[in-house]
């Protein structure tokens, strides 16, 4: 299990396996079913941000080339980044 997200649900191929812990979530992997998403059991809060319209772009645009929606892709980046301020 890798860190309580993800949880390998067959045997499919190796080198996929390796693709998705490089954090590379593209279509294939997705498509592929080799592993499946588990939420964590953790309480989260919603929040709401105004952003800029470019930024969102920016977001979906990188989002949509891993198969994942853009407030995903941001709630990653935040999650990554936020011990570096």
């Amino acid at each position: 299990m890798n860190g309580g997200f993800m949880k390998k649900t067959n045997n499919k191929s190796d080198a996929q396996v390796r693709e998705f812990n490089k954090r590379d979530l593209g279509r294939d992997i997705v498509s592929s079913k080799a592993v499946a998403v588990v939420r964590p059991k953790i309480r989260q809060t919603p929040t709401s941000i105004l952003l800029d319209p470019e930024i969102i772009e920016k977001l979906k645009e990188k989002a949509g080339g891993r198969g994942i929606g853009y407030q995903t892709m941001l709630k990653i980046i935040v999650h990554e980044h936020v011990d570096e301020y």
